[in-house]
């Protein structure tokens, strides 16, 4: 592990039993992740993009092992387990005792601010939680702690003892967020947190997370499948696929030049800011493949419109096909794919 990398994932697999019949037999396995590698370097924002359905909540939650991985490696470097030296720990192997300790060196913001914040806690109650199961100071300090944590995130100390649903859907996340701060982490998982709010409330949590990332130092997984909120917000990019990474490079290669056809294919989805510019709409045939039952070789060869034989015969690994720039594709170095900016730019 790199010295400038904070979190780096290796083969990770999540797997999902399939139980039929009377006696409930395990018949096959849903593959929500199958062997994921990545990295994320410290004070960077990671995004992690692809269709619904395509593993990217899955794997935030197992890297964080809110679910237990089936098979992988997750190194992550712990300054609390460390005494501050950044002690390397394999979260897929940690004990009990080490989770906890980990717990405050990684947060989750959630996706849905409604239905994770409890509705019988009021906001003080919520924020405070992670103090009080960490034991962190005592009642007076944890109270100025959560005051400090509101005014950082936009409210104030007047909303300490509301409830939930006496919020908007923005204020809502912001507890969140408050929530998130709370034990000052170094990684924060965001899993879509901002695809159920409106698009002005969107940009404010976007400029928020931020000036949070300056403030505070922090590194962010961010989970979407909106690409203009990718692209605002990322440092580097991940395409996740059917489970798995196919793409993995610095954002603005990703616009600009992208090297996996499933990549392409979403650039094609994206509206340009642009009235003379006519995108050439990449339509894939057929369905996404089930996770069940995945095909042979790569597992985008039965809609790739660049396939060869060998995509369906042989499995391609993820390689480093130029500088910090990672395919996962028998074809990357032949194809000469459309990017965002590139298509719009020859129009202009």
């Amino acid at each position: 592990m790199e010295e400038d990398r904070l979190l780096q994932v290796s083969g990770m697999k999540k797997y999902f039993p399939v139980r039929r019949g009377v006696f409930r037999r395990v018949v096959g396995h849903v593959k929500a992740v199958d062997d994921v590698d990545m990295f994320i370097r410290e004070g960077e924002t990671l995004g992690l993009v692809g269709e619904s359905g395509c593993g990217k909540t899955t794997a935030g939650r197992t890297i964080l092992r809110l679910i237990e991985p089936t098979a992988g490696e997750i190194l992550f470097r712990s300054s609390e387990l460390g005494n501050g030296s950044g002690k390397i720990v394999d979260i897929a192997k940690a004990d009990k005792r080490e989770l906890k300790h980990l717990r405050r060196d990684m947060q989750i913001i959630f996706q849905d601010p409604y239905s994770s914040l409890n509705p019988r806690m009021t906001v003080a109650s919520i924020v405070g939680e992670p103090l009080v199961v960490h034991g962190i100071g005592n009642k007076k300090e944890r109270n100025d702690r959560v005051k400090q944590l509101l005014e950082t995130v936009g409210l104030t100390e007047n909303h300490m003892k509301r409830y939930p649903h006496e919020f908007s859907g923005g204020q809502r996340q912001r507890i969140g967020v408050a929530r998130a701060l709370a034990l000052d982490p170094e990684l924060i998982i965001a899993d879509e947190p901002v695809s159920a709010l409106d698009v002005s409330i969107q940009a404010q949590v976007l400029n928020q997370l931020d000036d949070l990332q300056d403030e505070f130092g922090l590194t962010y997984l961010f989970i979407a499948h909106d690409l203009s909120v990718i692209k605002h917000i990322s440092d580097r990019v991940a395409v996740m696929y059917l489970g798995q990474i196919v793409e993995l490079t610095d954002v603005d290669k990703l616009f600009n030049s992208p090297l996996h056809p499933y990549t392409e294919a979403l650039m094609s989805a994206v509206p340009v800011a642009n009235p003379d510019f006519e995108s050439e709409r990449i339509i894939l045939e057929g369905d996404v493949p089930s996770p069940v039952d995945p095909p042979s070789g790569c597992y985008f060869h039965p809609r790739c419109p660049y396939s060869e034989p060998v995509c369906s015969e042989k499995e391609p690994e993820l390689v480093e096909v130029e500088y910090d720039h990672y395919v996962h594709c028998h074809l990357a170095e032949e194809l000469n794919l459309m990017g965002l900016e590139s298509g719009a730019s020859e129009d202009d």
